[in-house]
């Protein structure tokens, strides 16, 4: 047993612990200490992660090797990002409470299980720490009946999730007799055909995957979850916990169930066609921005899904480079969410943007970069992302994936357009000044999205070194 292999993860559950056990003593302001130790626990995992050897754990049912690495940076990098987020609205919304910064602690700890996971169990156990974690801080704001609903809304439907799973992977296991990935590939190479059993119970596994990325048909509880979360909560929801969910998925359906991509690639095509379709469509209508960003993220996941579905390692380096993108540009555009603010009070209308263009111009040219890259608009960052799933799609023969992609790519431009319209040819208040902790997000960011095209190459091998590690 390699104890050194999961010292990330063992390092970020015992910073869970003590902040906990510190934060409760009797005294003032423990919220922003614990955010801070938070912070330095993360920055720590991610230089243990750079420096983790491969291999595996506790029996093969923990897996370290080139992609973990990858994804768990990302996954690390998106939960820094909504803790800065979060900081200074939680002080101004009377919910700067040091449980915040814990759970976000242990549900990261729940999406590195998730990523490393080469066992049906230990995928369910890094699921289940993550999403016990995400029911809490969706309804944190306990004053709020949206946020209230919200929470209620994803426990019902994660719990119904979390059972198509468990049945899925008991169906899995009786027919190939093993939980761990090794096994279960080594079951179906054995044998001629795949048992009939055992495709059930990988379409029911991909379908408790599916909600948890909200992919179409299961993405009823997104545009609810998402309006009446607070809005760092729902920053993180479209950010991190999304590419731990992908990075699993990716492992699943390559690692043990490689043998019945036939299978699986039907199930994956039509997630991916329906979600780019609902996204494009039906964010038209909405003036609430949190909703337009959850039928945006329901989108985006169609584009990434076309790398998966495609079955090639140029598709999946191609996802695992979008998921990086579409990573930094969202928790940009987030951060002008979470600072839209006017005399004091959350505002969360498209119309509320109106006249930022004058009365913050570096945040509106900001905004502006992030729409244009979620548009896919060359040369910013989402245009490659978008360019290497396509090229992906093309080259595999999956011309309708390719076409729709691209379609539902022109349709969804409406809607990131109107909020740039929105914010320099409308007329409006101006909102209250942004707070350093987001200008630091919005910069940095804003920079990566803008200066992509300049230095894709490390991002590439980095992504192609995971893709072989996957697949090798």
């Amino acid at each position: 047993m390699n104890w050194t292999l999961i010292l990330p993860e063992l390092v970020l559950a015992v910073a869970g612990l003590v902040i906990l056990a510190i934060a409760v003593l009797p005294k003032r302001d423990t919220d922003f200490a614990a955010s801070m130790a938070t912070l330095g626990a993360l920055l720590l995992a991610g230089v243990l992660v750079v420096a983790q050897p491969d291999g595996e754990a506790f029996l093969g049912q923990y897996v370290s090797d080139a992609f973990t690495k990858f994804m768990k940076l990302l996954v690390l990098a998106g939960a820094a990002l909504g803790l800065l987020l979060a900081m200074d609205w939680n002080r101004k919304e009377g919910l700067a409470r040091f449980e915040f910064a814990v759970l976000l602690l242990l549900s990261t700890v729940g999406m590195m299980v998730m990523v490393s996971a080469n066992d049906l169990i230990a995928l369910y156990l890094g699921l289940e720490l993550l999403s016990l974690s995400l029911y809490v801080i969706a309804a944190f704001n306990r004053d709020s009946e949206r946020s209230a609903e919200a929470g209620l809304k994803y426990f019902v439907l994660g719990a119904l999730a979390s059972g198509l799973l468990l049945y899925g992977s008991s169906l899995v296991y009786g027919f190939s007799g093993s939980t761990n990935f090794d096994g279960i590939a080594n079951a179906i190479t054995s044998s001629e055909t795949a048992p009939f059993g055992l495709v059930i119970g990988l379409v029911f596994v991909l379908a408790a995957l599916a909600f948890k990325i909200s992919a179409v048909p299961f993405h009823m509880w997104t545009p609810d979850v998402y309006e009446g979360a607070p809005t760092p909560v729902t920053a993180f929801f479209a950010t991190a916990p999304k590419v731990a969910a992908i990075a699993l998925l990716t492992r699943v359906v390559a690692g043990p169930f490689a043998e019945l991509a036939v299978q699986w690639q039907q199930v994956l095509l039509i997630a991916s066609l329906g979600s780019m379709i609902l996204g494009a469509l039906a964010a038209i209508g909405q003036r609430n921005i949190k909703r337009l960003m959850a039928y945006s993220s329901i989108g985006h996941v169609g584009y990434a899904l076309i790398g998966l579905a495609v079955g090639s390692e140029l598709g999946v380096r191609g996802l695992l480079l979008y998921m990086a993108i579409y990573l930094f540009t969202n928790v940009g555009a987030f951060a002008v969410l979470v600072a839209m603010r006017r005399k004091g009070r959350a505002l969360e209308g498209v119309d509320d943007l109106a006249g930022l263009g004058k009365s913050d111009p570096a945040m509106a040219l900001a905004m502006t970069v992030f729409m244009l890259s979620m548009a896919g608009i060359p040369p910013l960052a989402g245009f490659f992302g978008k360019l290497y799933v396509f090229l992906a799609a093309v080259q595999g023969g999956y011309w309708t994936l390719a076409v729709v992609g691209v379609l539902s790519s022109a349709v969804s431009a409406y809607y990131y357009l109107r909020i740039i319209k929105v914010m320099y040819f409308d007329a409006g208040e101006a909102l209250d000044p942004r707070p350093n902790s987001l200008s630091i997000v919005l910069a940095g960011t804003g920079l990566f999205t803008v200066f992509f095209f300049l230095f894709p190459a490390p991002f590439l091998a980095a992504a192609q070194a995971a893709v072989a590690a996957l697949v090798g």
